[in-house]
């Protein structure tokens, strides 16, 4: 493996999302149905002898010391020992705020590609618990396959689903995940449903009321997207998506976006391109 080559860190859909309770802690329950993307950022590691983890690139809107990349490989040589460091960019096209991962999944592709090139071996399982540490989201990706996520999210069971192809929207908004945890209207006591199976008829989103009456946006791109299908809001927002059942019939959505609208298309992935790093 070189140290050269560039990483992928692949979005992610929130296919489902239910807000089911919440912990004393504060901690919102949720049951959700993860799925990976064929789109996302992409890093590129320069290991160092001296220790020293930086990102050596600038990201509009995310400092280098609260960047979760850093924080990853930081929390990844503190618990190994490792003496070794990393220069590490980040190619970032997912956006800031949009419930699509980035930030987690940039995340866990350090803590699995540095777990490779540090030659640490530390199983998935480990790397997961190391997950939690930086997000909810983030042993998800280290997960690594389609899954239920319930708890906060990291409790996960791989899940089987059919092929498929996503046009997804990105309204000029970033969505600030906590406060929309506080908003009061917010529902906090759906009934869990079984799983599997999982069929489309279930894809309702909780926060998706609530994002959408704070940021019209988001409700505007949904309003166009729900002429083409079932739509729906990914994570806490504002990204919205609608599910295809082939590339041609996602691009020609995609094809008719109106001026000022912006999105991709990309087919849903069952596992990461990384998956096989991990033991």
């Amino acid at each position: 493996m070189s140290a050269n080559l560039s990483y992928p860190a692949p979005a992610k859909l929130n296919l489902m999302l239910r807000v089911t309770g919440r912990r004393a802690d504060g901690y919102h329950l949720l049951q959700t149905v993860f799925r990976l993307l064929d789109y996302g950022d992409r890093l590129r590691f320069a290991l160092r002898d001296d220790g020293v983890i930086s990102r050596v690139n600038d990201i509009p809107g995310v400092s280098a010391d609260v960047d979760l990349t850093v924080r990853a490989a930081r929390l990844l040589q503190e618990v190994s020992g490792c003496r070794l460091g990393a220069d590490i960019s980040l190619e970032k096209r997912l956006p800031l705020g949009g419930g699509l991962g980035g930030g987690s999944s940039d995340a866990a592709t350090v803590l699995i590609v540095l777990n490779r090139l540090w030659r640490l071996n530390l199983p998935r399982a480990r790397l997961q618990e190391l997950a939690l540490q930086l997000g909810a989201d983030v042993p998800f990706f280290v997960f690594g396959e389609s899954a239920l996520g319930e708890g906060i999210g990291e409790k996960l069971r791989p899940l089987a689903l059919p092929p498929a192809w996503y046009v997804v929207l990105v309204p000029p908004c970033s969505v600030a995940t906590a406060s929309i945890f506080r908003e009061p209207d917010l529902i906090r006591d759906s009934i869990p449903i079984k799983i599997p199976p999982f069929s489309a008829a279930t894809c309702r989103n909780d926060l998706e009321a609530v994002v959408c009456r704070l940021y019209p946006d988001v409700a505007g791109h949904l309003e166009w997207l729900r002429q083409f299908g079932r739509a729906a809001m990914t994570g806490s927002g504002g990204c919205v998506f609608c599910e295809f059942g082939t590339a041609a019939e996602a691009q020609s959505v995609l094809r008719q976006l109106p001026p000022g609208m912006r999105g991709f298309a990309a087919p849903g992935l069952d596992r990461h391109p990384l998956w096989q790093m991990c033991e």
